[in-house]
């Protein structure tokens, strides 16, 4: 965070900064975003005490007990449990000076509050020596995972003609969930094709819970994508997953090639809910028929693949199951409701009516929802 606000400083303010020796110091301090343990001991040690002394030489009004309390937060939030054992063992001593000597009245409700932010800031603290960060390192790694999972599912820049929307919900309203969207365009082998392929993957469970195999498995399936050839790609996902012999559920996902050029597609799904297309022509969503067994169950994936071709004013969506799927009520059902959705949905036009279908559909069912759509002008 340090580090941050020294490159936020104004190139004139960091030109003089270097020019005081004492500042250039720190300034390079600063850069490496590094504080060590000790002076933030020492600091907070200090500050304990200083409230102290500002208490006997100003006053309980500028420097109450509770002030205290932000001391072990901090404690917890920025030293390892031991470096914390220290500070702890100061502020006890803190306490025992304000109550015999300053003669400082520690309330019941304060003693419990003191003890209770205690125990967080243990908490905090072991959690943090686990994961081998300090202060709110592992806060700012999970929103970079988050940030790039994001990244990883925008669809990539399409030629004149063709556009796409991704809309994800998480269960709870979780920045994690066990929907992603990989992505990317290529050329052909022979170089004569511009191809876009899409996959959408549905790891078993919602929110935080499906979130950690998502974060992995994004990784894994989008550095596969584009790098093994596209009939081959739900075969490979499978013997990755095959191999790690997980005992959480299960993945399933659906996987697009469409030729930018031609418009024409080819639909693979191992376990995923069928993907659906609209035939500007008739004015209709029609069901696809591509199916297969979902991934990590069986050594060797047989899929029957489907092929079509998006002409101008046709879309093609997918989806996850967290959009139709209900307790107690068949798929087909589910289906059903979405593509009546999908009929508002050409009347508001694709690239509006995609986020509220989402929306509106994920508060009914309260799971990790995806929907991904490509249309033709």
């Amino acid at each position: 965070m340090l580090q941050r606000l020294v490159h936020l400083m104004p190139p004139k303010a960091r030109a003089q900064l270097r020019r005081v020796p004492v500042l250039v110091a720190l300034y390079r301090w600063l850069r490496r975003g590094r504080i060590r343990e000790r002076y933030v001991l020492f600091f907070l040690a200090a500050v304990a005490f200083g409230m102290c002394a500002g208490t006997y030489w100003i006053g309980q009004q500028w420097f109450p007990p509770s002030a205290l309390v932000l001391v072990v937060l901090a404690g917890g939030l920025l030293l390892r449990v031991k470096a914390l054992s220290a500070l702890l063992v100061t502020v006890a001593v803190v306490v025992v000076i304000d109550t015999t000597i300053i003669e400082r009245g520690f309330s019941p409700g304060m003693i419990v509050t003191v003890g209770l932010t205690t125990v967080l800031a243990l908490a905090l603290s072991r959690n943090r020596q686990q994961l081998g960060v300090q202060g709110l390192r592992g806060e700012t790694m999970l929103l970079e995972l988050r940030d790039r999972l994001n990244r990883q599912g925008q669809i990539p820049t399409l030629p004149s003609g063709w556009e796409a929307n991704v809309e994800l919900a998480q269960a709870g309203g979780s920045s994690f969930g066990g929907d992603f969207v990989v992505s990317c365009r290529h050329r052909s082998p022979d170089g004569e094709r511009d191809l876009l392929e899409v996959a959408l993957v549905d790891v078993s469970g919602k929110g935080v819970a499906a979130g950690t195999r998502a974060l992995m498995l994004s990784g894994a399936f989008g550095g596969l994508l584009g790098s093994v050839p596209p009939e081959q790609y739900l075969s490979v996902c499978n013997t990755y997953l095959h191999r790690q012999y997980w005992d959480e559920g299960f993945v399933t996902a659906v996987h697009v090639v469409l030729d930018l050029g031609t418009g024409d597609y080819v639909v693979e799904s191992a376990g995923h809910p069928p993907a659906v297309k609209f035939d500007a022509t008739s004015g209709t969503w029609h069901v696809g028929t591509a199916k297969g067994v979902v991934l990590g169950v069986v050594p060797d994936l047989k899929c029957e693949p489907e092929s079509g071709r998006l002409g101008p004013g046709d879309a093609l969506m997918l989806y996850t199951d967290g959009l139709v799927e209900q307790p107690g009520r068949d798929l087909d059902q589910g289906i059903d409701e979405l593509l009546a959705s999908g009929e508002r949905l050409v009347a508001q036009g694709f690239r509006r009516g995609a986020r509220e279908i989402v929306q509106s559909m994920s508060a009914a069912h309260d799971d990790d929802c995806a929907l991904v759509l490509l249309w033709r002008h």
